[in-house]
């Protein structure tokens, strides 16, 4: 016991008198009794801060984890937020959440402290996905809204994100302002929350129309020329929420011929067949490949646990292969473009996906922009920017993707009905989806991307990924793998003379000047460094896509490993 500082075991003690929780209070009791100074450490060095639009961390004791402790005091903290920015205020917040084990629990402390603050709650029964939290709470003229989530992190995660009155998730200083107000709440046992019986009309749910008319607002901003495919489509939500909301769409949409991956298709979130629930990772689409091959598919889609990622694996000489999260975007952008009825046409990506959009852009006399990573940033600048253009799409390379204006983030329903539309408009011109790709390489050139992410977990992985970013400020390469750094943009100095969706950001680029570009960047949400690296041939036609595409995403392999070798890493 000795072991533990005073300090330390003083801060714990409190905690434990302040948490509603049993077991939680177990937790920290026990590390306390065992002199576990390092683990207590890890739980209650500082309190979870907001990353990327809210909370995320893992479901355990102490003021560093997700648990009912912090969403109760965060709760507190964004009313008083709230109450404080509009006082007098009658629209509601609405608050969803998936199917973590979790979220339930935390979605009744959310609404208890919200109600019990004055607020008017408007909530989802049942887990449903972000992107139609996000929508109902535009349609509900909410004052903010609510996901309890944890997206596609692993099972032991979860979150709690935010949005604001304008849809989008918060931005600064938004979050700034609320991170303070949470650090200013009293000890949860001290925030008054009303339990269900009390609440009277503080809360209701929110209607069950909501997804039906989700549906006709994508129908408005659906291709013209779509009209529905007998394509075998192979399915899994990732043991998430997506499962009916996604096959009854596809159904809506005239895409009957839907097959699901029954292990993974009903919500669970213990997340059995899958070590980290992210379509991404190797072996996620195992049993969707598998199923696909014994069916004779045409198209495997995938969404995340929360339904705002879409993942497509396509059949092809070489056997069943997933396409990149860029590969996607550009897909998507350059049907729509082709289909969009409207002046002045918008897409925007993240400036970690690929510089092809901006070629795809201009091939169809639409404005093409780049903001800081995450929807928040591409949605706030999609707002700045629409008395002088239309949005029609907008997408990251982590497969993410955000189809007309109806939803303000990236949206999984949305973008797995516009890509089926898009496989069945290849197959009315008797091509394939990578006929499709190879057109767009001919025409703006062949992108490859490879990211290459440095795991680095704890407070003392944080402070070598800060130190990494601080070298390579310093002391930026001259050329990586025998390609020439033309020019570097530390995006940490300088906003003021860029738009706010370029905001100053831990963000480092590496212009490789007609070879195209590498970046470094800390992740918002795991203790990750991250390096992304394009590169851009002409398409070379004495050999195949595959081969050009294999050969030049080696290169890029090579470039990103010699930048984690110069950042020390």
């Amino acid at each position: 016991m000795s072991s533990v500082p005073d300090d330390l075991r003083r801060r714990t003690d409190e905690w434990i008198a302040a948490d509603p929780q049993k077991k939680t209070r177990r937790e920290l009791t026990g590390l306390l009794a065992a002199g576990n100074s390092v683990e207590l450490t890890e739980r209650m060095d500082g309190s979870l801060e907001f990353g990327t639009a809210g909370l995320r961390g893992k479901v355990e004791a102490g003021s560093n984890r997700m648990n009912r402790a912090v969403v109760i005091r965060t709760s507190r903290g964004l009313s008083e937020y709230l109450i404080e920015r509009e006082p007098d205020s009658e629209k509601p917040v609405v608050i969803g959440r998936d199917a973590r084990l979790s979220s339930k629990r935390f979605q009744k402390d959310a609404i208890g402290v919200l109600t019990g603050a004055g607020i008017l709650v408007r909530f989802f029964r049942d887990p449903v996905p972000t992107p139609l939290v996000a929508y109902a709470a535009r349609q509900l003229g909410a004052r903010a809204a609510i996901v309890i989530t944890a997206s596609h992190n692993p099972p032991y995660d979860n979150g709690y994100k935010v949005y604001d009155a304008n849809g989008a998730q918060i931005i600064p200083p938004t979050d700034e302002e609320i991170a303070a107000k949470i650090n200013a709440a009293p000890p949860a046992k001290d925030v008054p929350r009303l339990s269900k019986k009390y609440r009277g009309g503080m809360a209701y749910p929110v209607p069950d129309y909501m997804f039906e008319r989700y549906l006709q607002d994508l129908a408005a901003v659906r291709p013209a020329s779509a009209t529905g495919s007998d394509l075998k489509i192979v399915y899994t939500p990732m043991h998430g929420v997506g499962g009916a909301f996604v096959t009854d769409g596809l159904h809506y949409f005239g895409h009957p011929n839907v097959l699901p991956v029954t292990e993974q298709y009903e919500p669970d979130g213990r997340f059995p067949t899958v070590d980290f629930p992210n379509p991404e990772e190797p072996g996620a689409l195992d049993l969707a490949t598998a199923l696909a091959r014994r069916e004779g598919a045409d198209l495997i889609i995938a969404n995340d646990p929360d339904t705002d990622r879409l993942a497509v694996s396509l059949p092809r000489r070489e056997g069943w292969q997933s396409l990149t999260g860029n590969q996607i975007g550009v897909l998507l952008a350059d049907f729509l473009l082709e289909n969009a009825e409207v002046d002045h046409p918008l897409v925007l990506n993240s400036i970690v996906s690929s510089p092809m959009l901006e070629s795809v852009a201009h091939g169809h006399g639409a404005r093409f922009v780049q903001t800081l990573t995450g929807f928040k940033w591409i949605w706030n600048a999609a707002l700045d920017l629409a008395d002088q253009a239309t949005f029609v799409f907008g997408y990251e390379e982590a497969l993410g993707y955000s189809v007309g204006p109806a939803v303000r983030d990236k949206d999984g329903i949305s973008a797995a009905i516009i890509f089926a539309d898009l496989a069945a408009a290849c197959r009315e011109r008797d091509e394939t989806v990578w006929d499709y790709l190879a057109r767009l390489y001919g025409e703006h050139g062949l992108w490859v991307s490879t990211q290459k992410s440095i795991v680095r977990p704890g407070s003392e992985g944080a402070a070598q990924i800060a130190a990494a970013m601080e070298r390579i400020g310093a002391a930026p390469p001259s050329e990586l793998s025998g390609i020439t750094v033309a020019e570097v943009t530390d995006y940490r100095v300088g906003a003021e003379d860029r738009p706010r969706y370029l905001a100053a950001t831990p963000l480092v680029a590496l212009d490789l000047g007609a070879r195209g570009r590498a970046l470094v960047r800390p992740s918002g949400t795991e203790p990750k460094l991250k390096i992304y690296v394009d590169l851009v041939a002409d398409r070379d036609d004495a050999v195949s896509a595959v081969q050009q595409e294999q050969a030049l995403t080696a290169e890029a392999d090579e470039v990103a490993t010699a930048l984690a070798a110069k950042l020390g890493l």
